[in-house]
């Protein structure tokens, strides 16, 4: 079923890690953890695995970037199965929001990519129709999607030689949502001149053309809607719908019942709780919704809706792309120890934005079953896990059936030497490695504990004739990857970031990571990180790691004996083996984030988004509200973001500092 292609033979530890683990889920493990070490080549080993049991396979990934990453070296191994691709389909997210101390409110604003949502359609299509299929993911995988059944039963199934009416053909399409266009060929559209249909499927490269001799079909071909030729024929053709959210009048009639019915309830409380502002507030708001409901079958924020249309009750978890798997697929869960915590906490922050939109009447309770899964419901919907990391979290090290290592590089790369140097002077010791380095061809990553930071490190490299980009969560998707081809092509010597320089950046032209401030505690010099960061440079034969600190800490002593016993079994299989160590050589994608922005929503994401519509006073109140709020919680990284905007908020007004 798969068919891997590679040029390679696994090496060193992956025949061991592919033997065990495939032979862990042929066992029916629950869970299983791959130890791989950065540069020992884990994603060829999960290829192998995929290769070896024949099961359709979803790729967790924690972030945009190297879910991008993994989606481009996944269709390289297997060119002629499904190679996938599922993440949030918004160019720009802002969600609906109420922060009642303040009494705004913020209504959802977001631009829609449609090359995601093509993308996206593709998925549930190829999960639906074929077992040879690898689904690279975002935590998107955990998000509410249509009703796998509605989706594969609301289709236009097309046969040569049958006969059909154009009636029901019509009706058909406009369940699946298609509209009706003359002109364009625009994907979810149709057009139908004579004896001639022409479909444009949203998740095809290729138009679908059904020529009639009156009612039945004649022929089904594929046609390239941009040279007007035919590209293939087909005896058959099933069309799915244009709308990953699809639905019948039906149930949208019942939907309507069941709203009416839970408002008037809900308007109720309110008056009996004296809130006659939010019962009135409520009946407004899902009243026009219900009159567009009526009229258009949508009405906007209609996914708040979604229990309804489903036919769930209260608290039932939502419709997933994992509900659109066979029974038997497996889940690799890549960088585990950063994306289950993410799992973990994606369903905590939705509840608490969306709860005070239904304590004050903004939604109905309906709302908060609009929801991404928990933690234990993703568990109890997929089947097999192997999660997938340098340094595994608790979690997979306690539930997992075996674990197994992957230390040994088949390229006889070491891990990196490890020097511990002085705070003091940091910076210029930092320039004069930095300058050898740049002699050899090579570049350098900087790791600072602060945007600001890395922002003022960035322009003192330049100002010194080192040409340097900072890295860090302000900038969206395309700005990062940009920032990556220059540092990997040359344009630019050093990057300095905070802790996106952490996970699965493939940069075999760094041979020097600097780590400031190592000696501080916390979670962005912890001995996860601090491991993750020294791997950075364990790609490149000259690799060398650099901590700056006046002590050694805990966690730099873990990570410094773990370093240090890596590189002693990696130099012992050298030996034994007559392997001389290269550095990984490996092509520079072609614009490989092009179609991709960061949707990645956090809470101050839209609270910073409401800086236009305030006074400056009332969005310093706001702000300093939420980081007093963050730091009694012990969010300390969150209330500093809000710091650091309120300083900015100050010196963009001329207001006094305190």
């Amino acid at each position: 079923m798969f068919k891997l292609r590679s040029e390679y033979e696994p090496q060193g530890d992956q025949p061991k890690a592919i033997e065990e683990l495939s032979s862990g889920i042929n066992k029916n493990y629950r869970f299983q953890t791959l130890l791989g070490v950065t540069g020992s080549g884990k994603t060829y080993t999960m290829a192998n695995i995929i290769a070896n049991v024949n099961r359709p396979t979803l790729v967790l990934s924690p972030n945009k970037i190297l879910a991008v990453q993994l989606y481009n070296e996944f269709k390289e191994f297997f060119p002629e199965n499904r190679v996938e691709f599922f993440i949030s389909y918004y160019d720009y997210y802002q969600p609906e929001a109420y922060i009642p101390s303040r009494d705004i409110y913020i209504e959802k604003n977001a631009d829609i990519n449609d090359i995601l949502v093509k993308m996206r359609l593709s998925t549930l299509k190829s999960v639906l129709t074929r077992r040879d299929v690898i689904v690279v993911s975002s935590v998107s995988a955990i998000y509410a999607s249509g009703n796998p059944d509605d989706f594969s039963n609301i289709n236009l199934y097309l046969r040569v030689n049958e006969e059909y009416s154009r009636r029901e053909i019509l009706i058909k399409l406009g369940k699946m949502q298609y509209t009706r266009q003359e002109k364009d060929y625009l994907g979810g559209t149709f057009r139908w001149k004579g004896d001639v249909l022409e479909i444009f499927p949203p998740y095809e490269d290729f138009g679908i053309r059904v020529t009639f001799f009156d009612n039945e079909v004649e022929k089904i071909e594929a046609l390239d809607v941009f040279n007007r030729t035919i590209i293939e024929e087909f005896d058959k053709i099933t069309i799915y719908p244009a709308k990953e959210f699809v639905t019948s009048q039906e149930k949208i009639f019942s939907a309507i019942e069941r709203i009416n019915a839970d408002l008037q309830s809900q308007i109720e409380y309110f008056k009996r709780e004296g809130k006659l502002l939010e019962a009135q507030r409520i009946e407004q708001r899902v009243k026009q919704d219900l009159e567009f409901l009526q009229t258009l079958g949508y009405c906007k924020g209609i996914e708040n809706y979604s229990r309804y249309f489903d036919g769930r009750n209260p608290g039932d978890s939502p419709w997933t792309l994992l509900d659109y798997f066979d029974e038997d697929f497996v889940t690799f869960i890549d960088e585990s120890h950063i994306a289950v915590p993410q799992l973990r906490a994606m369903f905590r922050g939705d509840y608490a934005r969306k709860k005070n939109l239904v304590d004050y009447g903004f939604r109905l309770p309906s709302a908060l079953d609009n929801r991404p899964l928990r933690f234990e419901e993703f568990l109890e919907r997929t089947n097999q896990i192997i999660f997938v990391s340098a340094t595994p979290g608790p979690f997979e090290m306690e539930v997992s059936d075996q674990i197994v290592e992957q230390i040994i590089r088949p390229t006889g790369l070491v891990d990196p030497k490890v020097e511990v140097k002085s705070t003091e002077g940091q910076v210029d010791d930092f320039i004069s490695e930095v300058k050898e380095v740049v002699e050899r061809g090579e570049r350098a990553l900087a790791v600072v504990l602060t945007k600001k930071d890395a922002e003022i490190l960035s322009d003192h490299l330049n100002l010194m004739g080192i040409k340097s980009l900072y890295l860090h969560s302000e900038l969206d998707t395309i700005e990062r990857s940009e920032v990556i081809k220059k540092i990997r092509n040359g344009e630019i010597e050093v990057v300095v970031g905070v802790n996106l320089l952490r996970e699965g950046l493939d940069l075999p032209e760094v041979s020097l990571v600097a780590i400031m401030d190592a000696d501080r505690e916390g979670f962005l010099r912890s001995e996860t990180t601090l491991i993750q960061t020294i791997g950075r440079a364990a790609r490149n034969v000259q690799g060398k790691v650099l901590l700056y600190a006046d002590r050694i800490t805990e966690a730099m002593k873990t990570a410094i004996d773990e370093t240090n016993r890596r590189r002693e079994i990696q130099i012992q299989y050298n030996i034994d083996n007559n392997i001389t160590p290269k550095s990984i050589i490996k092509k520079l994608p072609e614009d490989m984030f092009a179609p991709f922005k960061d949707n990645e929503v956090k809470e101050e994401d839209y609270i910073f988004a409401v800086e236009e519509n305030l006074s400056p006073d009332d969005y310093l109140a706001m702000l300093e509200e939420k980081m007093y709020e963050a730091a009694s919680e012990l969010k300390y990284e969150e209330a500093a973001r809000y710091r650091d905007e309120i300083k900015r908020i100050k010196r963009k007004y001329n207001i006094k500092q305190n």
